[in-house]
C-alpha cells in the first residue's frame, strides 16, 4: 500500500451520499473532489451528473466488471462485454479517449482517469448529439447506446435503458442537493 491510496481500492462506504463520498476520498495526493471538479470546468458537465453515471456504471467499484454468463445454468462462464472500472468503459471506448486526450497511462480503475473519462464521453455526446450537458438523463442515455445507437434512437423500446436513465437523473438530482449541503461546510 502506497501513502495516498489507502482504501483506495474498495468503494466509499456511502455511495448514496456525495458529501460522504468526498469527505471519504478527500486525500492530499488522492482527491476525488479536486478531481471531480477540475473535470467540470474542463468540460462542463457538472459533477453531480459525473457522479450519478459511475454510481449507475459501477456503484464505485474501482474494479467492476459485467457478471459472467452461466454455461449449462451454473457454471461460470465469458462476460458479456469487457467493460471495466469506475465508469465501465469497454476497451474500445478506452482506447478511443487515451488516443484522443493524449492520456496513454490512464486507468479504468483509477477514479481520476475515470471521472475525466465521463466528462469527455458526456462532451462527445453534447458535441455529437447536441444533447445539453446537463440533461443527465439523455447523456446516459448516449452513455449506454452509444453515440450512434442514441443516433439511431435504440433506447426507446428498451425498458431496461430507460429505467437506467432515470435512475442517473434522480441521482444527479440527489447529489446535487446534497452538495450544495456541504459545500457550506
Amino acid at each position: 500500500m502506497t501513502l495516498g491510496s489507502g482504501c483506495a481500492m474498495s468503494p466509499p462506504e456511502n455511495v448514496d451520499n456525495a458529501c460522504a463520498i468526498f469527505d471519504q476520498r478527500g486525500g492530499l495526493f488522492n482527491n476525488w473532489q479536486r478531481y471531480a471538479k477540475n473535470t467540470e470546468k474542463e468540460f462542463g458537465v457538472p459533477v453531480p451528473i459525473l457522479m450519478a453515471t459511475i454510481y449507475q456504471e459501477s456503484r464505485f467499484q474501482p474494479r467492476a466488471r459485467p457478471p459472467r454468463t452461466k454455461l449449462l445454468g451454473f457454471i461460470p462462464w465469458r462476460r458479456p462485454s469487457n467493460a471495466f472500472g469506475y465508469p465501465q468503459a469497454l476497451n474500445s471506448t478506452w482506447d478511443w479517449y487515451q488516443e484522443a486526450t493524449g492520456k496513454s497511462f490512464a486507468r479504468r480503475s483509477k477514479f481520476k482517469d475515470a471521472v475525466h473519462f465521463v466528462g469527455w464521453y458526456h462532451d462527445q455526446s453534447h458535441r455529437r448529439n447536441g444533447i445539453a450537458k446537463t440533461d443527465a438523463y439523455n447523456l446516459y442515455l448516449a452513455y449506454y447506446a452509444g453515440h450512434g445507437g442514441y443516433a439511431r434512437g435504440t433506447y426507446r423500446n428498451n425498458r431496461g435503458m430507460l429505467n437506467s436513465a432515470a435512475r442517473v437523473a434522480s441521482m444527479a438530482q440527489t447529489y446535487d442537493s446534497q452538495l450544495r449541503g456541504c459545500g457550506r461546510r
